[in-house]
């Protein structure tokens, strides 16, 4: 299991110190390879289980950590790797990298997808009780994974991009959506975010929740963020009841 920084171990703490198993996973999607990391309870499953999706700096601490946060509580969970294991940007080449599947959801779905089947073919997960959750880049990520009409409980965006699809796309969704969002978040802009409700309440079977959180900037649940001139700082208080929104609905829809 990573050794983290103060930062990330307090947050980490505030789960049970129950044991986990904690290891990079290797895997494939299509001829690219891909380097995951799987966390675990240490006892016998099957798990329900939840795929975690990184921010546009790819698989790093912060969501291994969030995946061990995960197994925990109970849970198998995997940081899944769209970029693929060789890609692990800089600042400067994050944007770039992470525009390149806004452009391409063909390719963003199928690195989702394949990540999410690595996640269900593991011998400790119950494939019927299933999640996804995300940060940032990660949080628009779980939301074309639920587009994709994937047979999964529920998805969970914390802080990501919120954007209507195309005309009819949203009825295939078959997850519960929670979408925890910062109310000063410049990624995700008020027009965006009207589109993305009307598009949602059309569809009277499906069942999602917006959450804004007064005050929160993107990125607010990430303790090394710290720039508020580029609209986005951690904030505690919304990173703390994010946490426990999540935790309350996965609970409900995973048992």
């Amino acid at each position: 299991m990573p050794t983290y920084s103060p930062d990330f171990t307090a947050i980490l703490e505030r789960e049970p110190a129950v044991e986990t198993i904690g290891a990079e996973l290797d895997y494939q999607v299509g001829d690219v390879a891909c380097r995951g990391y799987l966390a675990r309870p240490a006892t016998p499953g099957p798990h329900p289980a939840v795929l975690v999706v990184h921010d546009w700096f790819g698989v790093s601490d912060y969501t291994r950590m969030r995946a061990d946060m995960l197994a925990r509580l109970g849970y198998v969970a995997f940081a899944g790797d769209v970029y693929g294991a060789d890609v692990r940007p800089s600042d400067a080449e994050a944007p770039g990298v992470a525009g390149g599947y806004y452009g391409n959801p063909e390719l963003w779905r199928e690195r989702l997808l394949g990540a999410f089947e690595t996640l269900v073919a593991h011998d400790d997960v119950d494939r019927s009780r299933t999640a996804a959750i995300g940060y940032c880049f990660g949080g628009s990520s779980v939301l074309q994974l639920a587009r994709t009409g994937v047979d999964i409980g529920a998805v969970v965006s914390f802080h990501g991009a919120l954007s209507a699809g195309p005309a009819g796309e949203a009825e295939q969704i078959k997850a519960r959506m929670l979408l925890l969002h910062g109310a000063n978040d410049p990624v995700a802009p008020d027009e965006d975010v009207a589109a993305l409700v009307n598009e949602l309440r059309g569809i009277p079977s499906l069942d999602w929740e917006l959450t804004a959180y007064s005050g929160a900037m993107h990125a607010f649940t990430m303790p090394h963020v710290n720039s508020p001139e580029y609209g986005a700082q951690f904030n505690a208080l919304a990173e703390r009841r994010s946490w426990d929104s999540m935790k309350s609905l996965l609970a409900e829809v995973l048992g």
